[in-house]
């Protein structure tokens, strides 16, 4: 089985999310299936199918969790020395050299990226594009509007 990279905050996340599933969500849905079977035949009580339904995206859910944590490689980025080498979990700072603009993104698992909180996935091709390189290093970055020209002017251990 092949390990999928993750950072401590990720794998965080998983677990409370995982956490709050087995201890508030399935509970739950099994107590409206409860309530829904009292109200007697089920091949036409809609809220008894609904519930049923809930249920398997739960249970669907709690499955998919687990199957990423056991296959998970928590990497934690601040007990790495610091190279100024781009790799997993560190954040970039990045000069656009059409408009000069600066971006920051930190380089984390697929299930944790978020454009918009500047968290890009290890697989996104801007991510691909940096791995390996150094502070200073000019990166070419092939996207679907074009290619974008960018220099690392920043390496940071976060």
């Amino acid at each position: 089985m092949n390990k999928v990279p993750m950072t401590v905050a990720g794998e965080q996340g998983l677990r409370k999310e995982l956490e709050h599933l087995k201890s508030v969500e399935r509970p739950q849905v099994i107590n409206a299936i409860a309530e829904a079977r009292e109200h007697g035949d089920l091949k036409e009580n809609a809220e008894y199918h609904a519930a049923r339904e809930q249920q398997g995206f739960i249970e669907g859910r709690i499955q998919e969790i687990e199957g990423k944590l056991s296959a998970s490689q928590v990497i934690d980025v601040t007990k790495l020395p610091k190279t100024g080498k781009v790799i997993f979990g560190v954040t970039v700072e990045l000069i656009n050299l059409q408009d000069d603009e600066e971006v920051r993104y930190r380089i984390v698992g697929e299930d944790e990226a978020d454009i918009k909180e500047g968290r890009i996935s290890v697989t996104s091709p801007i991510a691909r594009a940096l791995i390996g390189k150094e502070e200073g290093d000019t990166v070419l970055v092939r996207t679907p509007g074009g290619d974008v020209e960018y220099e690392i002017a920043g390496v940071e251990h976060l």
